[in-house]
């Protein structure tokens, strides 16, 4: 019995903490795309099973962005199959094929052991930077939406009438285990957001992290109010008094109920209130300085 969930001719989901999406090659030779590999080993040796169960074999690989999460299955998937492409938005095939970009941009230095976890730092793969717009990849024609914010580079996947929205949108019981979405640039994901809810045409919308929908203006507008509350979290944090980003931090995840226990969830959670107290810094609703060898947030 196949794995993997039918949700167009040729369009298959493999549910999992993190979606993968599955595309049949149009060419009746048994090729697909695979799009996104999940974690680890684990998701790909599943993934694997349920494309050969359904009598497809790997013909390319896509990431939408460079997460470890979405593309820690690629090297089990090589193993079985090395001749096959990998895929992915141009700096976030950096950061694949050189994975210790991800810890040490969140770190700042070389990170220390325990930023070199599994979720931080996935095997590498020697990814290949493909363009937006319409791209076929493995025998597969699709069109590579451009949805930055929550990675510096990411793609949406439209497949006919079928969406993966990637990370740019989070199903709610996702918005809700983690109210400081995960984001580089917080108006550019709120930017990304907006502009999938101004599609047209889409039947079914696949979030990264959750059930698929044939609601995507609700699923735009509660991505967008949980964005919005961690901008409020930020503003009101810097209420208090001015503050460093680790003080901002400490204050926001005491408002939201936020506990972190390991040094990559202080870290990730760190870089979400930096985005947004960037955004507030461009808008003009926060300004930065540096006091007292300390750099330093007030609000304006």
């Amino acid at each position: 019995m196949s794995d993997l969930t039918p949700l167009a001719p040729g369009v298959f989901l493999f549910p999992g903490a993190v979606n993968s999406l599955v595309l049949a090659a149009g060419d009746g030779g048994g090729g697909a795309l695979l799009i996104d590999t999940g974690l680890d080993d684990s998701h790909a040796r599943k993934l694997l099973r349920a494309v050969a169960g359904a009598g497809l074999r790997p013909s390319a690989i896509l990431n939408t962005h460079s997460h470890a999460d979405h593309h820690g299955g690629n090297a089990h998937i090589l193993g079985r199959y090395p001749d096959i492409p990998v895929h992915a938005p141009p700096l976030e095939s950096a950061i694949i094929t050189h994975p210790v970009l991800e810890p040490l941009s969140l770190y700042g230095a070389w990170p220390p052991l325990e930023l070199r976890g599994k979720f931080l730092l996935a095997p590498s793969s020697p990814a290949q930077p493909v363009g937006e717009g319409i791209q076929t990849l493995g025998g597969v024609t699709l069109e590579l939406l451009a949805v930055p914010g929550h990675a510096a580079q990411m793609y949406a996947v439209r497949a006919g009438d079928v969406l993966y929205a990637a990370d740019a949108l989070f199903g709610p019981a996702a918005l809700a285990r983690h109210p400081l979405t995960f984001c580089a640039d917080s108006a550019a994901q709120k930017a990304s957001a907006g502009a999938l809810g101004r599609l047209t045409g889409v039947r079914l919308t696949v979030p990264g992290h959750g059930a698929p929908t044939d609601d995507l203006a609700g699923l735009v507008a509660e991505n967008l109010a949980a964005y919005e509350r961690t901008t409020g979290a930020v503003q009101r944090a810097l209420a208090v008094g001015e503050a460093g980003v680790d003080e901002v931090l400490a204050r926001v995840c005491a408002a939201l109920g936020v506990v972190m226990t390991d040094a990559a969830a202080l870290v990730l959670n760190r870089a979400v209130v930096s985005a947004h107290l960037g955004e507030l810094c461009a808008s003009g609703g926060a300004a930065l300085r540096v006091e007292a060898n300390r750099l330093v947030f007030a609000r304006t």
